[in-house]
């Protein structure tokens, strides 16, 4: 196995990512052609196929050796015998893309044995950029961020969908924290790695090209993160899922999981 440069990869992936942009500015989403995925999985539209094809056609032209998991392609099982795999979502957030709306996001990462190394969240209607590569920090359009370094839960920023307050969740009660949402995961987690909320919740089991690019954009930051039950967020599953997301600042990341009557358990 040669060995791998996130530096390099981080490169590819934000070259990747831009062209993506170009390529998704194409169509209108207002008018783009749609159709709705069987199981109740939400829309696509014509946009995503293309984006998704440009982005296999040239990152896999530039890393053969690498697995693909795209939620635009079918998955084949032959990525789980590559020790670095693409995980990409074309188009997160279709339905806010379909609205005509700007918070809309192209997601790429790529993980190695399971750990996501180098990773791009562009949102090409706002301008923003995020990206990372192990061990190299993590910036918004080539500036450092920090996560917020808040330690108490109440009256915190959390930003999640509804579900996450159902009091099912909370032994001891609801927390009383500002809630804050936007439709796209990845964009979510990119905000709390940026400092502007101060955690990002989701207890829905989460699909992997959502949520891996963020996850190392937010570690990266200074958070920490896990699944809803503690443990470390681990890339190309055989099933394609990890058990929802926490997301926030050391301290306040403990002070969720205690909240939800989780240990933390990140090894």
């Amino acid at each position: 196995m040669q060995v791998s440069d996130p530096a390099e990869d981080l490169a590819l992936l934000t070259e990747a990512a831009r062209d993506a942009g170009r390529t998704a500015l194409g169509f209108t989403g207002t008018t783009a052609q749609r159709w709705d995925k069987p199981d109740d999985l939400g829309p696509v539209t014509e946009a995503d196929l293309a984006v998704d094809r440009q982005l296999r056609s040239a990152l896999i032209a530039a890393r053969p050796d690498y697995g693909w998991l795209s939620e635009e392609t079918p998955d084949d099982p032959v990525r789980l015998s590559h020790d670095r795999v693409f995980i990409v979502d074309p188009i997160d957030g279709t339905r806010s893309f379909i609205e005509g709306n700007d918070t809309w996001a192209h997601s790429l990462a790529i993980a190695e044995r399971g750990e996501v190394t180098a990773a791009v969240v562009y949102l090409p209607l706002k301008g923003k950029l995020y990206a990372a590569a192990k061990g190299r920090g993590a910036q918004l359009n080539g500036r450092p961020i920090r996560a917020s370094l808040r330690d108490s839960l109440p009256g915190a920023r959390v930003i999640a969908s509804k579900p996450s307050y159902d009091a099912r969740h909370w032994p001891d009660g609801v927390p009383e924290v500002s809630r804050h949402f936007r439709p796209s995961l990845a964009y979510r987690l990119s905000l709390v790695a940026e400092g502007r909320y101060d955690a990002m919740l989701t207890f829905r089991d989460s699909w992997e090209w959502d949520i891996a690019a963020g996850d190392l954009i937010l570690r990266e930051a200074g958070a920490a993160t896990s699944d809803r039950s503690g443990g470390k967020l681990r890339f190309n599953n055989p099933h394609p899922q990890v058990m929802g997301v926490v997301a926030a600042g050391p301290a306040l990341h403990g002070e969720i999981l205690g909240a939800l009557g989780q240990p933390m358990n990140l090894t």
